[in-house]
């Protein structure tokens, strides 16, 4: 198997997003990190500054995003600009792997919660490891455990800043699992 021909995009934040980069790193998976200027990067390998134009491809209704997230966002623009940049992330790649925390009305907790949800909008197969279950859920219109592996040579990885070790653990076992012979 041919790893060079992967990619994994993200947005390079510490935790999550981070651990997915050195994973990705350790396989020989490109990586491509989505940000905007000023805005400050763990990881800062590969990264690729999205303009105005660009972010503007991503533009979401703020009210939107609080309405599917059951959450109020703020009109801020550093906030408008990650739903921007993690729309970039999604757009790009075909498989989406997230660590974060399910909630009880299905949405995921945090800035994360928006991956999920346009991965559900655009159809993308989608995979979230629930820090607090310890467990990996494949959405198939509803949460369903599963051991998901890597089936797509475009993948995302995103998640929380907070990662426990069981989800990092879940990272390493992703990469191996899905590579391994």
């Amino acid at each position: 198997m041919d790893l060079s021909n992967y990619t994994l995009y993200s947005s390079g934040l510490k935790g999550a997003e981070s651990t997915f980069g050195e994973e990705a790193e350790k396989a020989g998976i490109k990586e491509v990190i989505y940000s905007f200027d000023g805005h400050k990067l763990f990881r800062d390998k590969n990264v690729e500054i999205l303009g105005k134009e660009q972010l503007e491809r991503g533009d979401i209704s703020m009210e939107l995003a609080s309405r599917m997230l059951n959450r109020t966002y703020y009109e801020t623009e550093k906030i408008r600009k990650v739903l921007q940049t993690i729309f970039h992330m999604i757009n790009s790649g075909h498989q989406v792997f997230v660590i974060g925390s399910i909630q009880e009305d299905g949405s995921v907790k945090g800035g994360t919660g928006w991956a999920v949800e346009l991965a559900k909008m655009f159809n993308r197969p989608l995979h979230v490891f629930d820090q607090p279950r310890k467990q990996w859920f494949t959405w198939k219109n509803e949460w369903q455990e599963d051991s998901p592996k890597i089936e797509y040579e475009t993948f995302v990885g995103s998640g929380t800043r907070y990662l426990s070790d069981a989800g990092r653990d879940a990272i390493i076992d992703l990469f191996k699992n899905s590579f391994t012979e």
